[in-house]
């Protein structure tokens, strides 16, 4: 049950027109950049290895020390979960089962100090 209510808000989320701000600008990093709450988050894919670079409301990179997250990859049909783990200074990384195919979506979301971001991209 707790799989569909997740699946569910995902999807919904994913629909919402105003989730997040749309991927319309490349970070320093090379990769898209979407604002949650004014976080400046950006995707970076290196093989099956992703990272998210975060910052904070100011631009500046954001620690993610304390950072819980995951990204959940909708790709071909299939849903797949990846726990991502923080790491110095300001980065959530994961790895992949497998490469992403071209328009598979990325939900990016993470939690710090009962502070929720959550992002979206799509697979270029």
């Amino acid at each position: 049950m707790r799989k569909y209510v997740f699946l569910a808000m995902i999807a919904v989320i994913a629909a919402m027109p105003d989730f997040a701000a749309a991927q319309t600008k490349k970070g320093s990093n090379g990769g898209p950049v979407v604002t949650s709450q004014g976080h400046p988050i950006e995707f970076v894919r290196k093989g099956l290895d992703i990272v998210f670079y975060v910052g904070d409301d100011d631009g500046s990179p954001l620690s993610t020390k304390d950072m819980r997250g995951r990204a959940t990859i909708q790709d071909g049909g299939k849903t797949a979960t990846v726990p991502l783990t923080p790491a110095s200074p300001n980065m959530m990384s994961g790895k992949l089962q497998a490469e992403l195919s071209p328009k598979a979506i990325i939900v990016f979301s993470a939690s710090l100090h009962g502070h929720s971001l959550a992002a979206r991209y799509t697979a270029e």
